[in-house]
């Protein structure tokens, strides 16, 4: 009985000294680095000019002739064709004697017809005519302009009576997280 109280004796030794041996060389048994707060005394946002594209519309009035051409307007008739051959056979028809009578009616028909025509044409024809009326043009412009845009945040920090800085992208509000590791220095 007396040697099991003296193993367990001496594994109980053996696990202490292990453990302080671990604690010794690591700074934890567990190796982790340790977290806590920092009180904030300043925080300064960073910035940065940069060139910013931009895009807008550019509208203007501006004059546009229109061009409308000739037409022949209302309905074509073959009334005129046929009076004015009617009254140019009528009026070569008192020309003449025998086949030059003939000959003479046929001409008349044919120049009264002619004018007939002509006539009808020219009162259906529409010249062509312009305009000018004022229409909006637009366009897209690319322009650039220069802005200011946040580059992080230089804090400045406390922490167990000494002061830090580092630069984060947020702001941290009244205390920030900080880490820390205790190992020894052989």
């Amino acid at each position: 009985m007396a040697s099991t109280k003296i193993t367990k004796f001496t594994a109980t030794v053996c696990v202490l000294l292990f453990s302080q041996q671990t604690t010794a060389n690591h700074g934890s048994p567990t190796n982790s680095p340790e977290y806590d707060y920092a009180i904030v005394d300043q925080v300064k946002m960073l910035t940065r000019s940069v060139n910013v594209p931009v895009s807008r519309e550019e509208c203007w009035e501006e004059p546009v002739t229109h061009y409308q051409p000739p037409a022949y307007t209302g309905v074509h008739s073959y009334t005129p064709t046929i009076v004015g051959g009617i009254i140019g056979a009528v009026v070569g028809n008192q020309f003449g004697s025998g086949s030059g009578r003939d000959l003479a009616t046929v001409a008349g028909t044919t120049l009264g017809a002619s004018v007939g025509r002509d006539y009808s044409t020219r009162r259906a024809y529409a010249p062509g005519r312009s305009y000018t009326t004022n229409e909006q043009r637009c366009r897209i412009v690319n322009d650039r302009h220069q802005e200011e845009r946040s580059d992080g945040y230089l804090v400045s920090y406390t922490y167990n009576g000494r002061h830090f800085e580092t630069r984060t992208q947020n702001p941290p509000g009244d205390r920030i997280k900080v880490r820390f590791d205790v190992t020894p220095v052989e």
